[in-house]
């Protein structure tokens, strides 16, 4: 395979570590990546034979949960709380990145542009109906 057919930036969300290879990342044994994923802290994909797969993000979780507990002196509810106060955190970056967006567009937008919410409650840009007044056409004629 050349180099071109590389991908040029790795998903960080991508499942490529099986857990041996996740545990060695992380500098933990794979039986504590099993009770991590069973505490929930960390949710690997499975494959087809049901076998755990970690993304880099994964093992960055792991990292940290490993600092949170070792260096920090963190127990493990405290850190599940961490965990869900950051995904909490990422989950609204991300929506105001959206919502600055939409605000950019809408600025420069033309004015018979408008927002709508779908069924999800996302709120996108929707054109104006036009609508063409028609008057009634009288009875009898």
């Amino acid at each position: 395979m050349s180099e071109q057919n590389l991908p040029q930036v790795l998903d960080g969300d991508a499942p490529v570590f099986a857990i041996s290879v996740a545990a060695h990342l992380a500098g933990m044994h794979p039986q504590t990546l099993r009770s991590y994923d069973r505490m929930g802290l960390v949710s690997p994909r499975r494959t087809r034979g049901r076998g755990r797969r970690y993304s880099p993000r994964d093992v960055a979780r792991l990292r940290l949960i490993q600092r949170l507990s070792q260096d920090d002196g963190v127990n493990l509810e405290g850190i599940r709380r961490i965990l869900a106060m950051q995904d909490e955190i990422d989950t609204l970056r991300t929506r105001n990145a959206e919502l600055a967006e939409l605000l950019r567009v809408a600025r420069v937008a033309p004015a018979d542009r408008l927002f709508a919410a779908d069924a999800g409650g996302r709120v996108q840009m929707a054109e104006r109906a036009r609508r063409i007044f028609t008057p009634p056409r009288a009875i009898g004629r």
